[in-house]
């Protein structure tokens, strides 16, 4: 998958300038597909080339004149196509699993704060994607936005994303707690 299809994705919410686009990545699909602002930017100016998008610029009093982005009928199209192709499987590849596989030769305090870290992290975003969670379903239930809303695919990525961090925060600790148990009976 490329940016380019996560940005089309973004921009069925409607249109955005780059930086609610770059806000609005990091609280809806950053669950599964991360990107600088740099990177947004550099894809924005792509895809308003390729006649995916359209920008039309804001004037602005008080601060600089920005460009507000949307999706043009070419960008619909290339996005239907996009989800109408099969997906090519996943893949994990991560620095701290390579880290956890190496730690009997490595520096296994290093590792476990790593651990530590990653645990806290995927907690944060728990905590983040529940906020969103709240704001999506606005008082309604999970049922009732499920059977109401105008577009689900937000709230089913998110329903992913939130078993993915939960899955990485559990694991985090487990892992934490092998290591701590094995050091333990090292130094004993």
């Amino acid at each position: 998958m490329s940016l380019r299809n996560a940005v089309l994705a973004v921009l069925l919410e409607g249109e955005a300038s780059g930086y609610d686009l770059a806000k609005s990545f990091d609280a809806s699909v950053a669950n599964f597909w991360m990107a600088t602002p740099q990177q947004l930017y550099r894809e924005l100016d792509k895809m308003a080339v390729d006649g995916l998008i359209q920008a039309r610029l804001v004037r602005q009093d008080r601060r600089p004149d920005k460009r507000l982005f949307s999706l043009t009928e070419a960008g619909r199209r290339a996005l239907h196509e996009f989800t109408a192709a099969p997906p090519r499987p996943g893949a994990i590849r991560e620095e701290l699993m390579v880290q956890v596989q190496a730690v009997d030769a490595g520096d296994a305090e290093a590792v476990k704060n790593a651990l530590r870290e990653r645990a806290s992290w995927a907690e944060a975003k728990i905590a983040r994607f529940e906020r969103l969670r709240t704001r999506l379903l606005n008082g309604r239930t999970e049922e009732e936005h499920l059977a109401e809303a105008d577009r689900v695919g937000p709230y089913l990525t998110l329903l992913r994303g939130l078993a993915f961090e939960r899955e990485n925060a559990r694991w985090a600790r487990q892992a934490l707690s092998v290591l701590d148990r094995r050091t333990r009976t090292s130094t004993e």
